[in-house]
Formats: C-alpha cells, structure tokens, sequence
C-alpha cells in the first residue's frame, strides 16, 4: 500500500453536472454539411429541401427557415385550396365550362346569391 493513503480509503469529490437540454449541438462535416436534430426539425416543423437564409451575426452562424412561397400567396398552395383547383381542372378535362357571366354586374350578383348562408 502507499504511504500516501495509509488507510485504504479512497477520496471522492462531487463534480455539479449542469444538464443544459435546450443546448443542442451538430457537427461541420464534409461538403459543409451540418445535420439539424430531429427534435429541433419536429418543433419547427422543417423538412428535407427546406430553404434557409444564412446570416452572420458577430461570431455566430445563423440559420432562419424561409419560404419559397411569398406569405401572402401560401393560401394558394393549402390542400384544401389545391383540391379545389384539382377539382376545377377534372371538370375543365370533361369539358364542363361552368357558369359565363356577361358583366362585372352579373358576377357581383351571381357572388352575392351564392354565398348566402346554407348554400
């Protein structure tokens, strides 16, 4: 035995362990590629070939997801929308015209009678 520890005892020391969870990190690989955790890609709901604009802000890189789509037209690209306009382009194939009206008049009219409540 050591004359350093003559008794057989062994020494501990606590370490405090600070658990940071909102502190996410990723590695530059090669190609410049850095992969985002799934966790943060869930949360702000990011996909793959989703776009980025990449600034530098003093010494930190900073990514923010943008939208090919301007905001005011992402209306148009709602399923709900696109169902609609893939159910005007089936009934364009078949033939079907729709309603043909002459006059700004008669639009407004054939507007105001068709939007009533329980049409």
């Amino acid at each position: 035995m050591s004359t350093d520890n003559q008794h057989g005892m062994i020494f501990c020391m606590a370490i405090p362990v600070h658990h940071r969870p909102h502190i996410r990190t990723a590695v530059l690989r090669a190609r410049g590629t850095v992969t985002i955790p799934q966790e943060v890609r869930e949360r702000l709901d990011l996909a793959e070939g989703d776009q980025f604009v990449i600034t530098v802000e003093e010494d930190r890189i900073v990514l923010t997801p943008t939208s090919v789509i301007p905001d005011d037209q992402a209306w148009f690209w709602t399923p709900e929308w696109q169902a609609k306009e893939a159910e005007a382009d089936e009934a364009a194939a078949r033939g079907e015209r729709g309603t043909v009206l002459g006059s700004g008049e008669e639009f407004l009219a054939f507007l105001d009678e068709n939007m009533k409540p329980g049409r």
